[in-house]
């Protein structure tokens, strides 16, 4: 698998000021996954290659450069926390994460070869890096000092077979506050603002974000103020407008509903909220509070001076059993006081800064967030664009069906046939209930597997998929055994004038020793008069067919039957 966790340079960048009261968390990181749904530009050709194709043909036209794979045998760039991670899946799950290893004999034939449908090479994911932006800044609320925080880096995450794009994100500081932690938490990741305060201000969302390049110069800033934009996109569009600087975050792949050219275009098929994992390492982690933990939890901000639980009491009673792994929240260990964190949309990991193995990036906890803690997730929430993916084919299917066009039914037909094929794959390729059976990869994967309600919703996808291609067969079937009866009908009254003409050879016309054109003539008559009975009784079979069923049920009567044969003349018996 291509390298999403290349060292990062140590974060230097400080806020401005740090309150000198309450929790500091010395070392923050925040890690963005962002699922999006990639749907073909309008007009273009169906491809057989992956989307990724079209990054790598732009070339210096797009800032996105293909990740090299650490797992080829360089050990220079194979280090201990690669192997660590290696080893944490079960073998199904690596070779999904990192593809097939080639032995001996196959390596000379298959190192530059493709598969033909655009999955070359073995991994069946493939990361593209974009290494322009250096830093965000965030002013969380107007007047209030910006908080610069280093980009470690920014990925692209593509799927061979599944029309799904996952944007990775990951920033990182020193010396925050708890509040500010929380604060960045809460703002940051959200794709557009969900509304405005009466002044204007966008509700939940930082008041500034600037993408800062290596010189300090911004490369982009956020638009979330600008109310009118937004509401004048969904007014027109029926979707929401990407911020500004998510947008830019992503060329050139762009938004479906924008009017920006792209041949690479994506659409949301989750909450604008993206899902967030953070690893906060504090000077004193005993310090926080149960209002601390629900907080960081469920993502919910912070809760100011006088901060008490942002829900009713009842509803959080069991909040430790549903949404902590307290394994090694206790004051021993190599990482003593660490408390996970997970509600399925969000990871966090909280430990003591003063733990030597807690802040370690090689072998430590640090090192497993952001490898194999990471991949679980990452695994969690593709499973989930997935499915919803195929949701979401299933229905345009559907609303382009026009069962009177029998282009629009063949159309319809094929577009489920590839859907029930490709869940197939999917299933077979990328569905998996157990990842690892280390216990705390497995404890934390199936956490965020129930919150997500990945079961469920698999089984829900499952099921109409399997209705639509029920459907299909049972139509398919009936077509079948409608051409078998036109044709039975057919049959049976044909027989009737071949046992009567042929009976013992007679020819009722002596025409053996006439001349070749009066044969001609005659064949010419009864072909085109055969012709036409057949053509005449495969247009009234329905009817003929029904008038057999009468004629053999006992029970009717022979002025019943008459008047069965009779409709089959009659105008509107249909």
């Amino acid at each position: 698998m291509p390298n999403p966790h290349a060292d990062p340079v140590e974060p230097t960048s400080l806020p401005a000021s740090t309150p000198a009261t309450g929790p500091v968390v010395q070392h923050f990181r925040q890690a963005l996954l962002w699922p999006l749904r990639l749907v073909p530009a309008p007009g273009a050709a169906p491809s057989h290659h992956g989307p990724w194709h079209v990054l790598r043909d732009m070339g210096e036209a797009s800032p996105w450069r293909e990740e090299v794979d650490e797992y080829t045998g360089d050990s220079g760039r194979f280090h201990e926390r690669h192997y660590n991670e290696f080893v944490s899946f079960l073998p199904y799950v690596q070779r999904f994460l990192y593809g097939e290893g080639r032995s001996r004999s196959s390596s000379s034939s298959s190192s530059s070869t493709s598969d033909g449908t655009g999955n070359d090479g073995d991994s069946p994911m493939r990361v593209f890096r974009r290494r322009d932006i250096a830093s965000v800044r965030l002013v969380a609320r107007p007047g209030e000092a910006p908080i610069t925080l280093d980009v470690i880096h920014c990925d692209l995450y593509f799927f061979f077979d599944i029309d799904v794009v996952l944007l990775n994100l990951e920033v990182g500081t020193d010396h925050l506050s708890l509040a500010q932690a929380q604060d960045i938490l809460y703002r940051f990741g959200r794709a557009y603002p969900s509304g405005w305060e009466a002044d204007g201000a966008a509700l939940h969302c930082m008041a500034s974000v600037e993408w800062l390049g290596a010189d300090g110069r911004v490369l982009a800033a956020s638009d979330a103020q600008q109310r009118d934009a937004f509401l004048s996109h969904v007014a027109q569009h029926r979707a929401p407008r990407i911020a500004a600087h998510w947008a830019y975050l992503m060329q050139p792949l762009v938004s479906d509903h924008s009017d920006d050219p792209g041949v690479l275009r994506y659409r949301q098929i989750e909450y604008y909220r993206m899902p967030v994992m953070a690893y906060l390492s504090l000077d004193d982690p005993r310090r926080l509070t149960r209002d601390d933990f629900v907080r960081l939890a469920l993502v919910t901000g912070a809760g100011g001076a006088d901060a008490h639980l942002p829900y009713a009491e009842h509803h959080l009673a069991d909040f430790e059993h549903k949404y902590c792994y307290d394994r090694f929240w206790v004051n021993a260990g190599a990482a003593p006081n660490t408390r996970y964190l997970c509600n399925g949309h969000a990871l966090i990991v909280v430990g003591d800064a003063r733990s030597e193995f807690f802040c370690c990036r090689d072998r430590g906890v640090l090192a497993q967030f952001r490898h194999q803690h990471f991949l679980l997730f990452l695994i969690a929430h593709f499973q989930k664009a997935s499915l919803l993916m195929f949701s979401d084919q299933l229905v345009e299917a559907l609303k382009k069906l026009n069962i009177r066009s029998t282009p629009s039914v063949k159309q319809f037909k094929r577009a489920i046939r590839a859907s029930f094929e490709r869940f197939l794959r999917f299933t077979h390729r990328y569905w998996f209930h157990e990842i690892s059976e280390q216990a705390q990869v497995r404890a934390l994967s199936h956490m965020c597997a129930t919150h997500l309600r990945l079961d469920p919703l698999y089984d829900e996808v499952k099921a109409r998929i399997a209705d639509m291609n029920t459907y299909l067969d049972a139509d398919s079937l009936r077509r079948q055994a409608s051409t078998v009866v036109r044709l039975t009908v057919v049959t049976l009254f044909g027989l009737i004038g071949t046992v009567t003409t042929g009976f013992l050879g007679m020819n009722l016309l002596a025409e053996a020793d006439a001349p070749l054109w009066r044969k001609a003539i005659w064949f010419g008559v009864v072909f085109v008069l055969t012709t036409w009975l057949t053509i005449y009784t495969m247009v009234k079979s329905q009817r003929l067919s029904d008038f057999i069923d009468a004629l053999s049920n006992d029970k009717l009567s022979l002025r019943g039957k008459l008047a069965a044969l009779a409709r089959v003349w009659r105008a509107g018996a249909d």
